[in-house]
């Protein structure tokens, strides 16, 4: 395997299981408040103190004071491995209480600080990650599902049909599609439970989003049906389910890939977006959007900097997703010449 290609499946593979762990890694459960730290600084891992030097890093508590927060150096508590904690889904199957790292109470492993109310943005942004990653994944397979028959059935049959359905693809690609997600998010029901506005969320993006795939498949097949090896085999009796099977749809696999690693982050930042202006997933289950609604308040963005977490995770992400597009289309290209 070449090298660039090992790193970025290495990087997108890492990305997903931080996130796919988030009930482990995370020290304390999303929704869990504790109004005695809001916007609590992150916590500062220590090595050294009076005694000298220790292996093992240790944090102090925040002590509240007049302008913020303090270190209590009354008394040192060390990181733990693999403690039991809050307890949580583990893959939505089984429940677990067993964390990462952890530290003995009253003091709190705040590793990205804490929101207003207090909760652990380390463990929000994981969890949040994995609904607005999720939604962005699911999103992408049902815009490509969807681009795929279209772009398929209009440039394998032709005619009448590709000429309307490709009418209905113009359509779409001239509406304004950021402000028609709005208005089509803002029509459907507001109060929706944090599964249904997932689903709700995935199939609204997903079903606007189909356009640019149809259009590219059916590029793909219109230069695909009349090559010789096709015609050969529709001399020879195939039928068209098989030629669609064996000879068609293959060759579109490869743009659909890469196709999937362009669309996935879109439909994340679709996902933040919806949920920043409260048309998405709502508390207390958190995504990144709704984690930086918070920040459309001046005073919050510039005093308490840890919570643009969120807007680092999705930039680090999508910046990772553009990687693998780029390298699968470079990769493709060069199969073509």
């Amino acid at each position: 395997m070449h090298a660039k290609t090992a790193v970025l499946i290495s990087l997108l593979a890492g990305v997903h299981l931080l996130l796919l762990f988030a009930g482990c890694l995370s020290p304390y459960d999303p929704r869990t408040q504790n109004r005695d730290v809001p916007y609590a600084p992150p916590t500062r891992l220590h090595f050294v103190d009076n005694a000298g030097f220790h292996w093992r890093p240790f944090i102090y508590a925040w002590s509240p004071v007049e302008d913020g927060y303090a270190e209590d150096h009354s008394e040192a508590y060390p990181i733990h491995l693999f403690v039991r904690g809050d307890r949580y889904q583990f893959f939505g199957l089984w429940e677990s209480n067993l964390h990462a790292f952890g530290v003995g109470a009253p003091a709190k492993a705040l590793l990205l600080g804490t929101d207003g109310f207090g909760r652990d943005v380390f463990s929000r942004v994981l969890w949040g990650g994995q609904v607005s990653v999720a939604a962005g994944i699911a999103a992408a397979f049902i815009a490509l599902l969807v681009g795929a028959l279209v772009g398929t059935i209009a440039g394998f049959y032709g005619g009448w049909l590709d000429e309307s359905l490709m009418g209905i693809t113009e359509l779409f690609l001239s509406l304004p599609w950021f402000y028609f997600l709005l208005g089509v998010r803002a029509f459907l029901p507001l109060h929706l439970s944090p599964v249904r506005a997932f689903f709700l969320l995935a199939s609204v993006i997903g079903l606007i989003g189909w356009t640019r795939p149809a259009r590219l498949v059916r590029g793909i097949v219109l230069s695909v049906r009349d090559r010789n090896h096709v015609a050969a085999a529709r001399g020879f009796g195939a039928s068209n389910f098989y030629l669609l099977r064996r000879h068609i749809i293959p060759e579109a696999f490869g743009a659909l890939l890469t196709q999937s690693a362009l669309l996935i982050p879109r439909y994340i930042a679709a996902e933040a977006t919806l949920s920043f202006f409260g048309l998405g997933v709502s508390e207390p289950t958190p995504s990144w959007g709704n984690m930086l609604s918070v920040l459309q308040q001046y005073s919050v963005l510039v005093s308490y900097t840890w919570l643009l977490a969120p807007a680092a995770a999705l930039f680090i992400t999508s910046v990772i997703y553009a990687l693998v597009a780029d390298h699968l289309h470079s990769r493709l290209e060069s199969r073509s010449t």
